[in-house]
């Protein structure tokens, strides 16, 4: 487990996290997506196919499922920025409308700017504002987004200074609306930050590279403390999983034709307790894949995810000791906000707290 050292510590440190007693407890599934239907250097066809894919499989696998308010599970599809195709995008965003899915932005660059990041932020919220897509604040209107960092790169944090080049880069995706990061865990990448599991404000210095690094995290009472909100997945050890048949594996919430979705990860997910303090029955589990390409499609697709999601529904969401909800990125980001505030009841009903969806109403769901 090459550079682990760096976020061991806090992992052992979350192994001492005491019992909860309070229920039911509600399990925030969020599957984030870096969807890149251009990988591997397809052309337009290949890239419209891989979308029509999702079109046409995704729904018939979503309406199988349901969570505790009726919800079926929804992606949300980070598309590149630097990739953008109208004729791919709109595909897309017909699964949107559907009920099916939501958009947010996924973002590849390399020797950057703070200027040069800023303009093509801002282009990709109006290439996809065209279609309908991304979050809009309830009380201004202003088009807002979630985003991930390609390369895992995010604030400049490769070790050989590649895939950013920006060291001011929360506060250039702050500035230009982004809500929240949602890049992390990238272990066993170096680009991991030391802070693990967690919800948490990260602070920017824009002297030095990395600095989600450390943060604040969020807490019930507490307000907006630093640059950026961090949203992080479930980072921690599978020995179920053995390299060598001896050591275990990390597991990073990663979803792929080499490991796909199942019931035993799903239980690790839920385990790690991700959430915001002081609200300890909301229980955030996000996930993540790369879902364009034709072999993850295959597994996200498939009787893996299908089985996973039923475990889900089974383990979860049986009224009295779970309740599930499946949550977009921006539902999560609202529901983070809504238990800041410690707004009571269930999380079901604070999908909208501060983002609506820029579709409007969902359909065909």
């Amino acid at each position: 487990m090459k550079l682990a050292q760096r976020w061991l510590p806090q992992y052992v440190r979350g192994r001492l996290k005491g019992r909860l007693t309070t229920r039911p407890l509600h399990v925030l599934f969020c599957l984030v997506d870096h969807f890149e239907p251009e990988w591997g250097g397809a052309d337009l066809a290949t890239q419209l196919a891989r979308v029509e894919r999702w079109a046409t499989e995704y729904p018939s696998l979503a309406r199988r499922h349901r969570d505790a308010d009726g919800m079926p599970p929804r992606p949300t599809f980070f598309y590149p920025a630097e990739a953008y195709h109208p004729d791919v995008v709109e595909t897309l965003a017909q699964l949107c409308r559907d009920g099916f899915g939501e958009v947010a932005i996924h973002l590849h660059h390399d020797g950057d700017t703070s200027e040069a990041l800023a303009r093509k932020l801002e282009q990709a919220k109006v290439h996809l504002s065209r279609h309908g897509l991304l979050a809009r604040e309830r009380a201004t209107g202003r088009v807002r987004f979630g985003f991930i960092h390609g390369d895992w790169a995010l604030d400049n944090s490769g070790p050989d200074g590649r895939y950013c080049g920006v060291n001011d880069e929360l506060q250039v995706l702050s500035r230009t609306g982004c809500y929240a990061d949602f890049t992390f865990p990238s272990a066993p990448s170096p680009t991991q930050p030391r802070k693990i599991n967690s919800i948490y404000y990260a602070t920017d210095d824009p002297h030095r590279p990395k600095s989600h690094d450390t943060g604040e995290d969020v807490v019930v009472g507490g307000q907006a403390n630093g640059s950026l909100l961090m949203i992080q997945g479930p980072l921690t050890l599978n020995w179920a999983r053995r390299k060598y048949a001896i050591l275990p594996r990390i597991e990073n919430g990663s979803l792929s034709q080499d490991n796909p979705p199942s019931p035993q990860r799903v239980d690790l997910w839920v385990r790690e307790r991700i959430g915001v303090r002081g609200k300890p029955d909301w229980i955030i589990v996000k996930v993540y894949t790369h879902g364009a390409k034709s072999s993850n499609a295959a597994v996200l697709l498939g009787p893996a995810m299908d089985e996973t999601l039923t475990y889900l529904e089974t383990a979860y969401n049986d009224g009295a000791a779970f309740r599930l909800h499946y949550v977009t990125a921006r539902e999560l980001y609202n529901l983070i906000k809504a238990a800041e505030r410690n707004e009571p009841g269930s999380p079901g009903q604070y999908r909208d707290y501060e983002l609506l969806r820029a579709c409007g109403e969902l359909r065909g769901a």
